[in-house]
């Protein structure tokens, strides 16, 4: 079968044992350290595109995209506050709300928590927290009763189950320089949600029509909304609270939570540019192993210009050794790097597993699992990157072989 000369020799050096031991040793390193390199960065960027996953649909499928909050009182007409929301073609639903803070107590146990008041035949248009209820969804809330959901993680820290009764306390406006007494409301639990993560441990749900009875109030102070876009959220928020006449805080989960995706873009950016340099210097060793590889075969490279090789040819023969190199490593580096990427997750809940120990608390981050959402594009692009780069450092030693004399090496004068 025909193959250029420059290719089969350049496939045969790559093969053949080196003379010196330590160029062998050089070109190993270099495959290596490109596959280190490749496969690292496919399961880094894997990790930040999970995390991003996670955020978008699961925290963000958990809280309001939008909220309008008056600043103060209720709103006079919530029905119609409502509609004229909804009219907004990219909101795609709304719900009424009431939000209060206040302290839970069983027995001796307390918890700081943020409780939202909710009306459960809309909330489904807005989040998907009820699919997270255990043993039944927001049916567990029947008005009147005094009852509330809580994460499964608050439960624990109060030491409270199903149908037990707990306290929330709520704060009273002070007069003057004396401080009241919290208001004190008997709850009934009547329902857990296990979501994993930060909200678990913040978040608990009451109905709207227990709220409204509790804190006295006529209608819902706060809407919340899903819009089409998250990532344009803001702006839909305010051309939706503009268009109301009340006097309201606008807020998004950009607001909230914003600094989280930005830490995440942030993050994958920083990694994508320096895991790149990693594989950048990872590829110079190519340089290395051309250039001892040139030094060996001078007496080769002497024989073949005199049998009348181009420069071209002989630069491309080195082109060829330090490119199989490059493919070697780069092939082996994804496949290792997709295979860690796809089974991460798994991974790393056996490590937590045999230490004992969790790698993310869902106390303090949104999730409490490693993430990971391999992008098959992506990682084509890292490995492409690698082995062009390994293409590129064989330019110098490939030059410095066609520079070769073949007076000089083989001892022919003038």
């Amino acid at each position: 079968m025909f193959r250029p000369l420059s290719l089969f020799i350049g496939l045969r050096y790559s093969r053949a044992k080196h003379k010196n031991s330590f160029v062998s040793f050089i070109s190993i390193a270099s495959i290596l350290g490109i596959s280190l390199g490749v496969m690292v960065l496919i399961v880094g960027l894997s990790t930040m595109n999970g995390f991003e996953k996670a955020l978008r649909d699961q925290l963000l499928s958990v809280i309001p995209h939008a909220e309008l909050e008056m600043v103060k009182g209720t709103f006079n007409d919530i029905e119609g506050s409502l509609a004229k929301v909804k009219a907004n073609p990219q909101v795609l639903g709304a719900t009424p709300y009431i939000a209060l803070s206040g302290l839970l107590q069983k027995d001796t146990k307390m918890k700081a928590l943020q409780i939202r008041a909710i009306a459960p035949e809309t909330e489904d248009q807005v989040t998907d927290i009820g699919q997270y209820i255990k043993q039944g969804g927001w049916a567990l809330l029947q008005p009147g009763e005094r009852q509330i959901i809580l994460g499964k993680n608050v439960a624990t820290q109060l030491g409270v189950s199903v149908g037990q009764s707990l306290k929330l306390l709520l704060p009273q406006p002070s007069k003057g320089n004396k401080l009241k007494a919290p208001r004190v409301v008997s709850l009934k639990l009547a329902g857990l949600f296990e979501m994993g993560g930060q909200v678990d441990s913040t978040l608990g749900f009451m109905h709207i029509e227990d709220a409204q009875e509790i804190l006295n109030l006529s209608s819902a102070n706060a809407i919340a909304f899903k819009v089409d876009d998250i990532l344009d959220a803001q702006r839909i928020a305010r051309e939706v609270g503009y268009s109301l006449t009340d006097y309201l805080y606008i807020k998004s989960w950009i607001t909230s939570q914003g600094y989280l995706y930005q830490d995440i873009q942030m993050v994958k950016s920083l990694m994508y540019v320096i895991l790149l340099l990693v594989v950048a210097v990872a590829c110079f060793n190519i340089v290395s192993t051309l250039v001892m590889a040139v030094n060996e075969k001078r007496s080769d490279i002497a024989i073949l210009k005199t049998m009348g090789a181009s420069n071209w040819s002989l630069r491309f023969i080195f082109i060829v050794q330090g490119a199989f190199n490059g493919l070697v490593g780069s092939l082996i580096g994804a496949i290792a790097g997709c295979y860690v990427a796809l089974n991460l997750t798994a991974m790393i809940k056996l490590l937590e597993g045999l230490i004992g120990h969790k790698v993310l608390s869902g106390d303090i981050y949104f999730i409490d699992f490693l993430p990971s959402d391999l992008d098959y594009q992506q990682a084509l692009v890292v490995t492409l990157s690698a082995f062009i780069m390994s293409v590129l450092a064989t330019i110098y030693p490939a030059w410095r072989a066609s520079t070769i004399q073949p007076a000089q090496e083989l001892g022919y004068s003038h």
